[in-house]
């Protein structure tokens, strides 16, 4: 049949290729000149299936009040009030306990680590290349006692849910990382994660979407979606909206997929679907690699700032920060100068701080963290949705998922707690 993915990013693009291989005729539509030029251009890198979880965890709470009055906090609200904003922290508050955190965190991982599987696998199918891959794990960083012993902690979770770990000290870090010899702050120990592993999603998604190009899928650029329309109970179009050079139109299709990231909701709201997304803001650097004998191989958590550098060939890429601002996607100097302190700080030298590239975007955040993926109460519209900071890890996986449900087969894991009826919102 015919499906219209509505968004080019790392999710939409998967989906389109999930589509396209269960022999559904796609064309994908996205409001930039190409794809992936939103949330999936700038992102860290970070492939960590290893890392997947809830923002939502009991004491984040306090943790969260206590880092917004630091000054250079990575974590910041806007005072704003605002309807929307406010029902997700409500969500997000009931959320913030221990039960919840361990079904959601086990949700979490098995997808991530399903999705890393299905990565690989059409990596080898497609021959993509190109995308910067590297699977040397991920070292998580602790630079105080009080953050190791949290780090022993979380090694004892990953041990239920049945993920490889192995904690370092600073002999042990050194031999993984040989860069860190040269950083100019302690390291109490690391957390090494040997299932995880880095990649440019941007790239990957330009690589991806040009394949499929080769072989018949239609992708229309510089095309915002206005509407979706409705009728007697299904989604009959999706209306695009007027340019310079003409006129918007109705694209018709059999099936719909939504992956609007952070601007689902507001696609959605007029159908009757309230999503409890909300865009949680983040920046990132993007480092030129000047000596290859001292720049970073591995991908690193520094678990002290929640900044990730992960190597994407002759560059280094460093992200992080959290915001809730609403769809501000301003670049704000501060928080280049505290990325590229924190990347000083840990990989000195080897690295051309003078030309560096700053970005900012929106994560689709769910307020439990698990995405939203499946049907809807429209029987032909469906949702790859809310991926949260774990868009790249979960892409492949998802919307696996999501191509199994739009061609009526059973996915090959339980999506039980990854659909909208969680939320009582399909």
């Amino acid at each position: 049949m015919k499906v219209l993915v509505l968004g080019a990013g790392v999710v939409g693009v998967t989906t389109a290729y999930y589509l396209w291989r269960d022999g559904h005729e796609v064309t994908v539509l996205d409001r930039q000149a190409g794809p992936g030029f939103e949330t999936s251009f700038g992102n860290a890198g970070g492939l960590c299936p290893s890392f997947a979880g809830p923002w939502a965890a009991p004491g984040m709470v306090s943790k969260v009040l206590k880092m917004s009055l630091q000054g250079d906090s990575p974590i910041r609200f806007s005072l704003k009030p605002e309807i929307r904003k406010l029902q997700w922290l409500r969500l997000w508050l009931a959320n913030c306990n221990t039960e919840s955190f361990r079904v959601n965190k086990l949700r979490m991982q098995k997808v991530a680590h399903y999705s890393m599987a299905c990565l690989k696998d059409l990596v080898d199918s497609t021959a993509l290349t190109g995308f910067d891959f590297h699977a040397d794990g991920v070292l998580q960083l602790f630079r105080t006692a009080a953050e190791l012993e949290m780090g022993h902690a979380s090694a004892r979770a990953l041990a239920e849910f049945g993920v490889p770990w192995r904690m370092l000290d600073a002999a042990g870090l050194n031999l993984v990382e040989p860069a860190l010899a040269h950083s100019t702050v302690g390291v109490a120990g690391a957390l090494h994660l040997p299932l995880d592993a880095s990649g440019d999603s941007h790239r990957f998604v330009l690589s991806l979407g040009a394949w499929l190009e080769a072989r018949g899928v239609s992708f229309l650029y510089n095309t915002a979606v206005e509407a979706i329309a409705h009728d007697a109970g299904a989604i009959t179009g999706v209306r695009t909206a007027a340019t310079a050079a003409g006129a918007g139109s109705l694209l018709q299709s059999d099936a719909y997929v939504v992956a609007l990231g952070s601007y689902a909701p507001l696609m959605l709201a007029p159908l009757g679907i309230r999503l409890p997304i909300y865009p949680l803001k983040g920046y990132s650097i993007t480092v030129p690699v000047t000596d290859e004998a001292l720049a970073p191989r591995a991908a690193i958590m520094d678990e002290h700032n929640k900044v990730m550098i992960s190597r994407l060939g002759n560059r280094i890429r460093a992200a992080g920060m959290a915001e809730l601002t609403g769809y501000d996607l301003s670049l704000v100097p501060s928080r280049k100068d505290l990325l590229v302190r924190v990347v000083r700080e840990i990989f000195p030298r080897g690295l051309d701080f003078d030309q560096v590239s700053f970005w900012a975007g929106l994560r689709p955040m769910t307020p439990d963290g698990p995405p939203i993926l499946g049907k809807t109460r429209w029987p032909n519209l469906f949702l790859n949705s809310g991926h949260g900071s774990n868009g790249w890890t979960q892409a492949c996986g998802t919307s696996r998922i999501v191509a199994d449900v739009v061609s009526g087969k059973s996915p090959d894991i339980d999506i039980e707690g990854l659909t909208a009826g969680r939320f009582g919102a399909g």
